[in-house]
């Protein structure tokens, strides 16, 4: 398979996985539904605007600016995976910036499209292209799911800031594009040589 072809593969599998899913959690679980299968893993259905471990700034106006941004970001991803391509990069290091191109496009699907083809019920089922919608383009809200609380309990005394708390380890929600753009830079660490020649 050629370097090209293998980041078309990646590129594609990976953007409709993610979309797969979080169309089928959104449109089976009610908004804070949670299915337990162990206690380290858990669907947690939740949303947010689109930044990194739920955070959020400006109100409209930065989900907009978050939204765009990543537009860019992402003209950028493939403007560095058009290069690697041309200069015959490691395999790996195709499929590690395909999968970073592919996680930043599917939250930038969900930030841009899901306003307006889903309903936005918080006690019941969303539907999917609903006669009306309350949604805007551009400012639809990001789906995640995988909890993985691999630890909780209570913190030591002796730590500084937190000590006596409660505490979990992970303890953050997040989707399947989430997970790719993670790989994908855990993959560039392993072959750094290859990705940054000096």
């Amino acid at each position: 398979m050629s370097k090209k072809k293998l980041a078309i593969f990646t590129i594609i599998i990976a953007i409709l996985l993610d979309q797969i899913i979080k169309i089928y959690v959104k449109t089976h679980f009610v908004l804070g539904e949670e299915v337990v299968f162990f206690d380290w893993f858990r669907i947690h259905f939740t949303e947010n605007n689109g930044m990194a471990m739920g955070f959020e700034f400006g109100g409209k106006a930065g989900k907009l600016f978050l939204t765009l941004f990543r537009v860019v970001a992402v003209s950028a991803i493939i403007y560095w995976l058009m290069g690697a391509i041309k200069a015959k990069t490691h395999n790996a290091v195709i499929v590690a910036i395909a999968l970073i191109f592919s996680g930043a496009v599917g939250n930038i699907i969900d930030s841009i499209f899901y306003g307006v083809i889903f309903d936005h019920p918080t006690r019941s089922l969303a539907k999917m292209f609903p006669e009306n919608t309350t949604g805007e383009l551009f400012y639809g809200k990001v789906v995640d799911m995988f909890y993985f609380p691999l630890w909780q309990g209570t913190l030591p005394e002796w730590i500084p800031f937190m000590g006596g708390e409660m505490f979990t380890f992970f303890q953050y929600i997040f989707n399947p594009a989430d997970a790719f753009i993670s790989v994908g830079v855990a993959l560039l660490f392993v072959f750094s040589k290859q990705a940054f020649p000096k």
